[in-house]
């Protein structure tokens, strides 16, 4: 394995762009690359948010097609690459760039936030802007009810924590806390818009050298 071979995943850029360098969650992040190419495995990581996101996909890009007037959106599923960085961008258009993100509940939703509320998304965006050419992005966050299966899960440990008979009107009534369909658009969709920086795209393709040069040091020798 060459270690020209490591490329950043936008969604991990964030793990190594510390402030002073690659650090020590970076050295972690490039360390657990190197088991996935050594053990061929691939480290996995799921929860009730994640699955949440990836099973309310499809309706949040269908709701971002209707809130900005952008016809018919299909989810991409091209992934580019260049020299630093491998990725699949959510959704691309003729000038822009947009990633979804759906918000566990309407606490975790940043409905009065005016900057981007997670600087990792906006990296990830600059990643995605750099590997296609484009210098518009737009971070979306969707509010959308919770898939049934995951509300099911939730109100079965409500139940057994609390000691509460797990019938209808218990589900019933415990589910309305996971639906928010019925609320105004104003109040289930907020959106950041992400301008292209491409000093911010150096220091990442720099990032990942630095990832590259402590793979160097930590190489097994077979």
């Amino acid at each position: 394995m060459q270690v020209s071979e490591f490329k950043i995943h936008p969604s991990s850029c964030g793990d190594i762009m510390g402030a002073k360098g690659l650090g020590k969650t970076g050295q972690s992040y490039v360390e657990n690359w190197y088991k996935e190419q050594l053990y061929s495995r691939r480290k996995s990581f799921s929860s009730k948010y994640t699955d949440k996101g990836n099973l309310t996909e499809a309706d949040c890009i269908e709701l971002v097609a209707e809130v900005f007037d952008l016809g018919m959106l299909a989810k991409n599923e091209q992934t580019f690459s260049n020299d630093f960085m491998i990725g699949t961008p959510d959704i691309i258009t003729s000038d822009l760039v947009i990633d979804v993100k759906s918000s566990w509940s309407a606490f975790s939703f940043p409905l009065f936030d005016t900057e981007v509320p997670n600087k990792d998304y906006a990296l990830q965006l600059q990643c995605y802007m750099a590997l296609t050419g484009l210098s518009k992005a737009k971070l979306v966050y969707c509010l959308m009810d919770t898939p049934d299966d995951i509300v099911q899960k939730e109100a079965y440990y409500q139940a057994e924590r609390t000691g509460v008979d797990f019938d209808e009107d218990f589900y019933n009534e415990f589910k309305k806390d996971y639906i928010y369909s019925h609320l105004p658009t104003s109040l289930r969709v907020k959106s950041f818009d992400i301008e292209r920086n491409d000093e911010v795209i150096k220091l990442i393709c720099d990032r990942v050298k630095e990832c590259r040069t402590y793979l160097e040091t930590i190489k097994i020798k077979s």
